[in-house]
């Protein structure tokens, strides 16, 4: 699926889903997922590249991390939100 969508390892988390027509790739925190989901923006969808230690679903003490909006080429196209 991921190959599919052009996400490459620069974007490559350990999830990936589908939400209304929306990607989202790794631990992605919820309230990104349902900010998306509300503003609809013109992305492919939401990644958090890697096992971020502290992200959703992730043990370990939480690190900065970012959420990267990508287009359907597989390119990141802005940072969504920083965590």
């Amino acid at each position: 699926m991921r190959a599919d969508n052009n996400i490459g390892p620069a974007l490559a988390g350990c999830h990936l889903a589908e939400a209304d027509g929306y990607l989202i790739e790794g631990h992605v925190p919820a309230r990104d997922v349902a900010r998306m989901l509300e503003e609809k923006p013109e992305i492919a969808g939401l990644s958090v590249p890697g096992m971020v230690d502290g992200s959703p679903g992730m043990p370990g003490r939480p690190v900065p991390y970012r959420v990267l909006a990508f287009d359907g080429e597989g390119r990141m196209v802005e940072v969504y939100a920083n965590h």
